[in-house]
């Protein structure tokens, strides 16, 4: 991971001046490079982009005010205004007029006054950084990121669920949407009910797996005044509650086993009677599943009824995970930073390069939740100008390298080498033997993976 110490480059023929210089910035927890030519200053602002450079103006082959269009940009691919800084022992108003007219953000003789050197570097690199921030990785922007609705994402898997949701919202047919934790099943059963005929109805959205089973059943249809101990009033059910709109059923495979039947005839028969009714309701509403379960485990486990599924799943709305679309963190961070920005009523004007690098670098367990939450979190923490690496959580800023939603569990008793074996395969099946994101996942080099593979002749080498 790159630091996030803003880098000096400090070109200085005179050992010891460029020594003495050195440790100075070093101490201001600056990353310092260091060059004695105008040659070795080249070579270092193309390879290592500095933020900012102090040059002496007499150098061994070039002077530092002729040397000011490289080292401050012009003619540089990338570089963005870097602030140069020209120091000399024979300075006279004459040269330094003529070195802030071709570029040079400062002029100091020799003795440098240090703490006016701190002060100008301070200002100019966090400047130069605000610039390139929003201009290369920008946050905030008046147009709309490319999504369909709150769902926000540009990715094929993004593609294809928004063309899936226009089919949807076109029919009346139910569907269950399955996916991570965190993806947004809730925001892409919204979006269907809001591009429906039926977003002029209500959208009542329930967790299943948040009411206590004891009432479940009459949240579910209703109960008439009486009808139980504390049933001191009529309550419609959710049913009747949704009547000309969309009910949300999330964790489907978290509603009670015994329920589910009546669930299942409540559908067939298009109308529900309350506990302690006598009179069948009628309702017209549409309804929409989703569980994080993988269906056909919560199936096989009797988590979920074979009748009640088939029933629901006229179409099956897969979201994929935050890791399987890493192109669209950097969209949905840009959504997040401004919805989040005036939130809190707070002035931040991006993300410095490092922070990016680091969003983009995470797996994202949690999917888009957690990166909704990490970045609040660095909102806030930031209040202002750029958001920089240090404000983001620490499990984002140091991710362990081996982060798996999904666990598994190992055979009792295997050896380290087993274990090993068992841990590298089964990481490639779920990625599709993708090499790349399997290394990444465990903390692995790719070559190490491909490495272990050829020497397990049992085991042949996944395309």
């Amino acid at each position: 991971m790159a630091s996030e110490q803003p880098r000096i480059l400090i070109v200085e023929d005179e050992d010891a001046m460029r020594e003495v210089l050195a440790i100075r910035l070093d101490a201001l927890d600056y990353d310092v490079l260091t060059a004695s030519t105008a040659g070795e200053a080249r070579a270092a602002v193309e390879a290592h982009d500095p933020d900012a450079v102090i040059s002496d103006v007499v150098l061994p082959d070039a002077s530092g005010v002729a040397l000011l269009p490289e080292l401050g940009g012009s003619g540089l691919a990338g570089a963005t205004n870097r602030p140069v800084i020209l120091v000399t022992a024979y300075g006279t108003i004459e040269t330094a007029v003529a070195a802030m007219k071709d570029g040079a953000v400062d002029f100091f003789t020799k003795p440098i006054d240090y703490p006016r050197l701190a002060s100008v570097l301070r200002h100019t690199v966090e400047a130069r950084q605000q610039r390139r921030a929003i201009g290369a990785n920008p946050v905030r922007a008046t147009a709309s990121p490319a999504g369909l609705g709150p769902l926000v994402g540009d990715s094929k898997p993004m593609r294809q669920l928004f063309e899936l949701i226009r089919v949807l919202a076109a029919r009346q047919a139910s569907a269950i949407i399955t996916g991570e934790s965190g993806t947004g099943k809730e925001l892409v059963a919204r979006t269907i009910h809001a591009l429906s005929a039926r977003k002029d109805g209500p959208f009542v959205a329930v967790n299943s797996a948040a009411i206590p089973e004891g009432i479940t059943e009459s949240e579910l249809f209703g109960h008439e005044r009486g009808a139980f101990t504390g049933a001191v009033a009529t309550h419609p059910g959710w049913f009747e509650q949704a009547d000309g709109g969309t009910l949300f059923l999330d964790e489907l495979a978290e509603m009670p086993i015994q329920l589910q039947p009546k669930l299942l005839r409540v559908l067939e028969e298009g109308c529900v009677r309350r506990l302690g009714g006598r009179q069948n309701v009628p309702f017209d509403v549409r309804l929409l599943a989703a569980t994080n379960r993988d269906p056909a485990r919560a199936l096989r486990r009797g988590r979920l009824r074979p009748d009640l599924y088939y029933r629901l799943a006229v179409f099956t709305v897969e979201v994929a995970p935050l890791r399987a679309r890493p192109g669209d963190v950097k969209l949905l961070t840009r959504h997040f930073v401004e919805v989040l920005m005036k939130r809190h009523d707070l002035a931040v004007e991006g993300l410095s390069g490092r922070a990016l690098e680091s969003l983009m670098a995470y797996p994202w367990p949690g999917n888009v939740r957690e990166l909704r939450n990490s970045l609040e979190h660095a909102v806030i923490l930031a209040h202002r100008g750029l958001i920089r690496r240090r404000h983001l959580p620490a499990m984002v800023r140091q991710p362990s390298g081996a982060i798996h939603p999904d666990e598994f569990r190992l055979p009792a008793d295997v050896s380290h080498a087993d274990a090993e074996r068992i841990l590298i395969l089964e990481t490639l099946r779920r990625v599709d033997n993708n090499k790349s994101e399997a290394a990444r996942r465990l903390g692995l080099d790719v070559k190490t993976i491909r490495n272990k593979i050829r020497s397990w002749s049992r085991a042949p080498e996944p395309a």
